[in-house]
């Protein structure tokens, strides 16, 4: 998860600074369509055996709610300071808690609870509280409940699909539901851009083969909020590359939401140790 954190803050980069010049949903497709070509040599490298489904329709309703969410976080990162457009999609645990709670079955103890309504009061004292609500900071909270989703999907469909398939059937049709919004405000891009696009759509089809394996591995509650780590490279790299200076209330709510990511790690990894036979309630 922490690498596909690093992996998708380098995406952003690459969104945003094609956004000066592509408008969003010819990016979101692009970035689709390139991203389904990359994963094409590893999702048929066994033939086209492999990518039988009996979960068809559970791949269509993850793909449409994960390109919703790529056309709102695109649009978001383009149209809002880089960090602010991260820190904006990450509401998404508050949403997450109650979806896995309701459709994955996970008991959710109030440690855990806590930790993450911690964090994402760190996500609150970085975007601060007078930041005005635009229309691109609701579609930037639109998109966080939409990547919430997603996280469902993901685990739903790790139980039995492989990573390979799962991101084939994204590629295939995101790319045809991104196609026709990309349509009305297509731009001939440049040989630079697409090459820009090539980078991007590989990065982030790395970053989402990333959060793919952290979902197989763990519980989607435990997983999600190490995706926090983003919210410091994004800063990082809004001041490199962009100049975005980061203010005082952007290094202490990095530091709160680092603080709750460490210590959900922490108590993971006492669970982990935890005898069998033992039965008192280290996460109660």
């Amino acid at each position: 998860m922490l690498l596909g954190a690093l992996l998708f803050s380098f995406m952003s980069v690459g969104i945003k600074h094609l956004g000066q010049e592509l408008d969003s949903f010819q990016i979101g497709f692009l970035r689709a369509f390139i991203g389904l070509i990359v994963v094409l040599p590893f999702a048929l490298r066994g033939g086209i055996r492999p990518l039988k489904t009996r979960v068809f329709k559970l791949h269509l309703a993850r793909s449409l709610v994960g390109v919703t969410a790529m056309l709102c976080s695109f649009y978001a990162i383009t149209q809002l300071p880089l960090a602010d457009a991260v820190a904006l999609n990450f509401t998404k645990p508050l949403f997450l808690i109650l979806l896995a709670v309701l459709f994955l079955g996970e008991k959710v103890r109030w440690r855990r609870w806590l930790a993450t309504a911690v964090g994402f009061c760190g996500v609150m004292v970085m975007v601060q509280a007078n930041l005005e609500m635009g229309l691109a900071s609701g579609v930037a909270l639109f998109g966080a409940m939409m990547v919430a989703l997603v996280s469902v999907f993901l685990k739903k469909l790790s139980r039995t699909e492989a990573p390979t398939t799962m991101m084939f059937y994204f590629g295939v049709i995101s790319s045809l539901i991104a196609l026709v919004p990309a349509l009305y405000v297509w731009v001939p891009p440049t040989t630079e851009q697409l090459l820009i696009l090539l980078v991007t759509a590989a990065v982030g089809s790395c970053g989402n083969f990333c959060m793919i394996r952290a979902f197989a591995a763990g519980e989607a509650t435990v997983v999600a909020p190490f995706d926090y780590i983003r919210l410091i490279f994004s800063g990082i790299l809004g001041f490199v590359i962009f100049s975005e200076v980061p203010g005082p209330w952007m290094i202490v709510g990095a530091g709160i939401i680092i603080s709750s990511s460490l210590y959900i790690m922490q108590r993971e990894a006492a669970l982990r140790k935890k005898p069998t036979g033992d039965s008192t309630p280290l996460d109660s």
